[in-house]
């Protein structure tokens, strides 16, 4: 008994020193799989000129890197999806993981808007334009209409942060209404989406450093918007926040 609780205490402790050493080394395993996955994809998409393959590359190279990093992704909420779409997702945000979380479980071809002023830096912009991201200019709102048109008619689907950043304390921040009005003009449902467990893995400020540990997504029901107008964006954003809020957990 006694060299058996001897042999368990020390399975702990190597267990223990595994992990330690997978959190110190996680800052750097997320940095160098970022680079090297997004030259890749670059590579992939100047070569071939087939976008839809470096989405791929990268989809399935987010999901390599969430097991480097020893992170769990567990996905409900699928059902409601099948044989509908495309969707303007509206994810809450709590840190770094969510994005690599949903961009190796969202089904389909999904893309993210971003800012505009992304687009200024060389490289970034580069891998942005590789993977499909679509530029939100809020001085130039046909442009990037037309850009969300042609993605859309495309059969894709959209991921807005209707946050705009990641919560610095846990809490659900305040809607903006950009991803609501999107939708509406669109004409395509909104599909609410809570993120658990990313910030208790890879908080703000962490420097990139991730603890090992299971994330959750829960997919809730798209929400129509088929009829709506301008001015119901404010209620299309209270009941998407309303949806979030029943599974937002703070962590």
């Amino acid at each position: 008994m006694v060299e058996s609780r001897s042999a368990a205490a020390s399975r702990a402790d190597v267990a223990a020193e595994q992990r330690s050493l997978r959190v110190a080394a996680s800052p750097y395993v997320f940095r160098s799989m970022l680079v090297g996955m997004a030259a890749a994809a670059v590579a992939i998409h100047r070569i071939t000129g087939n976008q839809p393959l470096a989405w791929e590359f990268a989809k399935a190279r987010a999901r390599t890197l969430e097991w480097m990093l020893g992170v769990r992704v567990t996905v409900t909420g699928l059902e409601h999806l099948r044989g509908a779409g495309p969707f303007v997702y509206t994810p809450n945000h709590q840190s770094h993981l969510d994005i690599l979380a949903l961009l190796a479980h969202l089904p389909g071809a999904v893309r993210f808007a971003a800012k505009r002023s992304l687009w200024r830096h060389a490289m970034v912009g580069a891998v942005l334009d590789s993977l499909g991201m679509v530029p939100i200019d809020r001085d130039n709102t046909a442009d990037a209409m037309a850009a969300m048109n042609e993605v859309r008619n495309d059969g894709q689907s959209f991921v807005v942060f209707p946050e705009g950043t990641r919560s610095r304390d846990g809490r659900l921040g305040e809607f903006k209404k950009g991803a609501f009005v999107l939708a509406i003009r669109l004409g395509l449902p909104v599909v609410p989406v809570v993120c658990r467990g990313t910030r208790r893995l890879m908080p703000r400020g962490s420097a990139l450093t991730v603890i090992p540990g299971d994330i959750e997504i829960l997919i809730e029901p798209p929400i129509p918007t088929a009829g709506l107008r301008f001015e119901d964006r404010d209620a299309l954003a209270a009941q998407a926040r309303t949806a979030i809020e029943r599974s937002h957990t703070g962590w």
